[in-house]
């Protein structure tokens, strides 16, 4: 008995496999995709509820850290952060420059978030390295030149600056060019390099002209530092000379390969 021929055992697989199921988008995959774009607009709108509407994440408390002369008050007011308003929304940035502006003292600011209702105010003040007398008061000057206060009182340890500029020569045709605030800030450069123990005992420091700095210390002696260049060397060769001659009223260290030191 014959089997069957290749074309019967062709239709018999084609009865039993059938054809291909095409994929069908039911009724539960289209409400998954329902409840999916629900959850995502509820927590959108329950996310900018939270930033903009609910009243926990508003301005309520502004915290200042790193005062030494201002108060935390005086920056709060300059800072003028607008309570109340939506923590989000608050320009960091405009804060900042408000600050900078308000309060010259201040040499560094960083206004920050802290959820969920605060603003942090860190700042750090300019220090006052020399000081320029204006009448009954005194000009705080930084370690960059920068004038930025005036006081009633002179800070104690700070050195008065004076300011003698020459008024005929090449230094006064200098002068004339690059202006005074070139000549304080060469003061300011000597300043930052005088040894601790000089520093401690510097009363005042006149500048002439840029080349002409000098030094008066506590008990009636001076030191002609020259100019602001070779700090280091010169701050080296002065300790050197006070040790060696203690009793000396006058060093010159304005050429430090060579010092100098005279009276007693």
């Amino acid at each position: 008995m014959a089997g069957p021929t290749t074309a019967e055992r062709g239709e018999r697989q084609q009865e039993s496999s059938g054809p291909p199921r095409a994929r069908r988008f039911g009724p539960p995959r289209l409400r998954t995709i329902i409840i999916l774009a629900v959850a995502l607009v509820l927590v959108a709108g329950g996310t900018l509820w939270l930033l903009y509407g609910a009243n926990w994440t508003r301005v309520d408390r502004v915290s200042v850290s790193g005062t030494r002369v201002l108060t935390p008050a005086q920056v709060r007011e300059a800072a003028d952060v607008p309570v109340g308003d939506p923590l989000v929304s608050v320009d960091t940035g405009a804060i900042e420059a408000r600050l900078r502006r308000e309060l010259p003292r201040i040499d560094e600011v960083t206004v920050e978030r802290s959820w969920p209702d605060g603003i942090g105010l860190k700042l750090t003040e300019r220090t006052p390295v020399l000081l320029v007398q204006k009448g009954r008061k005194f000009v705080e000057v930084d370690d960059e030149g920068v004038r930025f206060a005036t006081v009633s009182r002179a800070p104690k340890g700070v050195p008065e600056l004076e300011l003698e500029p020459t008024r005929s020569g090449s230094a006064a045709a200098s002068l004339r060019r690059f202006g005074e605030d070139r000549l304080v800030r060469e003061a300011v450069r000597v300043a930052g390099r005088l040894p601790d123990a000089v520093a401690r005992e510097t009363r005042v420091v006149k500048a002439r002209s840029y080349d002409d700095i000098s030094l008066e210390l506590g008990g009636g002696r001076t030191v002609a530092w020259g100019s602001g260049e070779e700090g280091v060397r010169k701050a080296r060769a002065l300790t050197g000379l006070m040790k060696a001659t203690p009793d000396a009223r006058h060093f010159d260290v304005s050429v430090p390969t060579a010092p100098a030191s005279s009276g007693s």
